[in-house]
């Protein structure tokens, strides 16, 4: 299963969902494919989609899905992050008029560049090579957050265990 997500922010990301659509409809993607729409103009004819969902089915859809494609908001890619999987992330554009400016854009690319644990795709027409190939993209990346927190208790710990 593809689990696609576009957040709830009030400007369409129709760019996106028509594309997922496009790619059923040629049977390219022939897996089901589960779509939260937010608030897209376009309406998925050949998908399983819904404006909203409630967080439970959204947390069942990321640990369910194989692949999960999702714009460019962190806490909708962090999820997947959490469960092990790598997610592709197709920041919003300004240009496209799905944001008021690109912080998406230059976060997924520090992100991508810094952790190396997303899949950014800028044009849209990158996104069936992506999807397509994967599973080879994933292969040698690791899903990890690295937590901060627990890299404060590590070092904390080993000076404390050298001051006593």
């Amino acid at each position: 299963m593809i689990f696609v997500t576009v957040g709830t922010h009030e400007q369409p990301f129709d760019r996106l969902v028509s594309e997922i659509d496009r790619l059923v409809e040629q049977a390219f993607i022939t897996e089901e494919v589960i779509i939260q729409t937010g608030f897209c103009t376009y309406k998925p004819k050949y998908c399983t989609h819904s404006r909203l969902y409630p967080y439970e089915q959204m947390v069942d859809f990321n640990q369910r899905a194989r692949i999960v494609i999702t714009h460019g908001g962190p806490s909708s890619f962090i999820m997947p992050l959490q469960m092990g999987k790598i997610p592709i992330v197709v920041p919003r554009q300004k240009s496209f008029e799905e944001h008021v400016n690109d912080h998406q854009l230059s976060f997924a690319r520090y992100v991508e560049t810094h952790q190396k644990n997303i899949i950014v795709v800028e044009d849209i027409a990158d996104l069936k090579t992506v999807i397509e190939n994967y599973d080879t993209l994933t292969r040698a990346m690791s899903a990890s957050l690295g937590s901060n927190n627990q890299q404060f208790n590590e070092k904390l710990e080993k000076l404390v265990n050298r001051l006593f």
